[in-house]
C-alpha cells in the first residue's frame, strides 16, 4: 500500500534530500550509494541508476525506531519507502558500496551513528513520537518458542496465506522447495520440480507399496507424486490447516485416497511407524536449534531399521541463523539454519547413518528467480489475493533470497541418511541430483 505523504516545509537552503544524505554520513561512511528522491521532489546522491523514493515521513520514524534492515524493510512493504528502477540492482549496489566501506550489513550499531541528525530533522517534520504500528504483515508471536502452539501460529503466518496466491506464483506441483535444474533452457519450473520430486523417490528406494512418511509436506508436491509414479503408500503430516484442505481435494481429484492421507499433525506426535521411508523437505528449518535433536530422533523412530531418510534443508553462512531482521519478521519466524556440517552433525548424532550429501545452491537461484518472475508477470492478480503490503513483502524476500543464494550466504543440500540398525540394502546405487539434472 502506497501511503500519501504529508507536506511539510524543512528550513535550511540544503534540500531535504541533501538534508537526509548528511545526517546518514555517519552511518554510510561516506556519500549515498544510490539515488535519493524525497516526497517535498528533492533529489540527492546518484541519479542514473536505482533510485530509493522516500515517499512518506513516517519512514522516518520508523527508521528511528527500527534502525536498519528491521526498520527499512517496514518502509518498503507498507509504501512509506519505494524503488525507482531494478530492485536487486540496488540491493546489490547498496551491499557493494557497503563493503567497500566496511559495512557488512546496515546494522543498528552503525546507523545509531546517524541518530542524533535523524532525530533533529524528524523534529523538524513533526513525526517524532511513540512506535509506528508494525506493518499488518508483519509476524506478531506469543508463547515459548518452538512449542507445538507457537509453531502453529508461525507455520500459519507464512504457508496460510492463500493457496490460491501459492498456486500462483509456484508450478502446478505447487513445490514450494528448491528445483532440480538441468541446464536445459527450455526446461520449465514445473519439469525441474518433477525432476527433483524423482530424484527425491529413487534416493529413497521407493517401489509399489512402499510406506512413506512425508514430514512437513507442503501442499502435498511429493506425496502425490510417490504415491502416482511409485505406487508408495504415503502419509503426509503438516500443521498448516490450508495446506492439508488443499491436498485433500487433489487427493479426491486424482483418486489417490488408498495411497495418500494428510494428517493435522506435528512432526513430535507422529507414533506410527515404523515407515520404510521418511522425507522432509525444507522442514527442519523450522524446528529451531534447541529442538532439531528432537526432529532428528522423531525421523529415526518414524523409519525401520535400515530404512532410509532424506532431508532437503537450507543452510546459511553468514551469522544471521535466523535469516536476518526482515525474513525473521515478515516471512519464517523462529527459523533457524546453520552451516550443513552442523546439520550433518547433529543428523548422526540422533543416531542416523549419513551416506550421502548433495548440494543444490545454484538450483535454488533459478528456482527462485522462476517464482519471481512468475510474481511480477502476475502482480495486479497477486495484489488481488493478498493486498500489495503482503505482495511487496514477496517481491522483496525472493529478490533478496536470490541474492543470498548467489552470492553463497545461503546454500541448500539433499541430506540421505538411514537407520543404521538393520540391513544396509542397495545404497549405494542411490541416484545423485546431478546425474539426474544431466539424464
Amino acid at each position: 500500500m502506497t501511503t500519501t505523504a504529508t507536506t511539510t516545509t524543512v528550513t535550511g537552503a540544503a534540500g531535504l534530500a541533501t538534508r537526509i544524505e548528511d545526517a546518514l554520513r555517519p552511518a554510510l561512511r561516506g556519500a549515498l550509494p544510490v539515488g535519493l528522491r524525497v516526497w517535498d521532489g528533492s533529489v540527492a546522491g546518484p541519479q542514473g541508476g536505482p533510485v530509493v523514493v522516500l515517499r512518506d515521513p513516517a519512514a522516518l520514524r520508523r527508521l528511528l525506531w527500527h534502525p536498519g534492515e528491521l526498520g527499512a524493510a517496514q518502509a518498503y512493504v507498507t509504501g512509506e519507502i519505494d524503488v525507482e528502477g531494478d530492485l536487486g540492482a540496488l540491493l546489490d549496489r547498496v551491499r557493494e558500496v557497503g563493503a567497500a566501506r566496511g559495512i557488512t550489513r546496515p546494522t543498528v550499531r552503525a546507523m545509531a551513528r546517524a541518530l542524533p541528525a535523524l532525530t533533529g530533522l524528524a523534529r523538524e517534520l513533526g513525526v517524532l513520537g511513540t512506535p509506528p504500528a508494525p506493518p499488518a504483515s508483519q509476524a506478531a508471536l506469543r508463547g515459548r518458542r518452538h512449542t507445538p502452539s507457537r509453531d502453529r501460529s508461525a507455520i500459519h503466518h507464512h504457508y496460510d496465506l492463500s493457496n490460491a496466491f501459492y498456486e500462483l506464483v509456484l508450478d502446478p506441483h505447487l513445490a514450494y522447495s528448491c528445483a532440480l535444474w538441468s541446464g536445459d533452457p527450455t526446461q520449465t519450473l514445473e519439469e525441474a520440480q518433477g525432476a527433483k520430486l524423482e530424484v527425491v523417490c529413487r534416493k529413497l528406494g521407493l517401489t509399489e507399496g512402499s510406506r512413506l512418511l512425508d514430514v512437513g509436506c507442503g501442499w502435498g508436491s511429493l506425496s502425490l507424486y510417490a504415491a502416482e509414479h511409485h505406487g508408495a503408500r504415503v502419509t503426509g503430516v503438516t500443521i498448516a490447516a490450508e495446506q492439508k484442505a488443499f491436498i485433500d481435494a487433489r487427493i479426491r481429484e486424482r483418486g489417490l485416497g488408498d495411497l495418500v492421507e494428510i494428517r493435522l499433525q506435528d512432526y513430535r506426535e507422529v507414533v506410527d511407524g515404523p515407515y520404510d521411508a521418511v522425507a522432509s523437505l525444507e522442514m527442519g528449518e523450522h524446528v529451531g536449534q534447541g529442538n532439531y535433536p528432537t526432529y532428528v530422533a522423531a525421523l529415526r523412530r518414524a523409519v525401520r531399521p535400515g530404512g532410509r531418510v532424506l532431508v532437503q534443508q537450507m543452510s546459511r553462512h553468514d551469522g544471521h541463523p535466523g535469516g536476518g531482521p526482515f525474513i525473521e519478521a515478515f516471512i519464517a519466524p523462529d527459523m533457524h539454519m546453520r552451516p550443513v556440517a552442523g546439520t550433518v552433525a547433529l543428523v548422526e548424532a540422533g543416531g542416523l547413518e549419513v551416506r550421502g550429501v548433495e548440494a543444490l545452491r545454484e538450483h535454488y537461484v533459478w528456482t527462485v528467480d522462476a517464482w519471481a518472475r512468475t510474481l511480477e508477470a502476475n502482480w495486479d492478480r497477486a495484489v488481488e489475493l493478498v493486498g500489495e503490503e503482503v505482495a511487496r513483502v514477496w517481491r522483496l524476500y525472493l529478490v533478496g533470497s536470490s541474492q543470498a543464494f548467489r552470492d553463497a550466504r545461503m546454500g541448500v543440500d539433499q541430506i540421505l541418511a538411514r537407520r543404521p540398525d538393520g540391513p544396509v540394502g542397495p545404497l549405494g546405487t542411490g541416484v545423485s541430483a546431478a546425474s539426474a539434472a544431466s539424464a
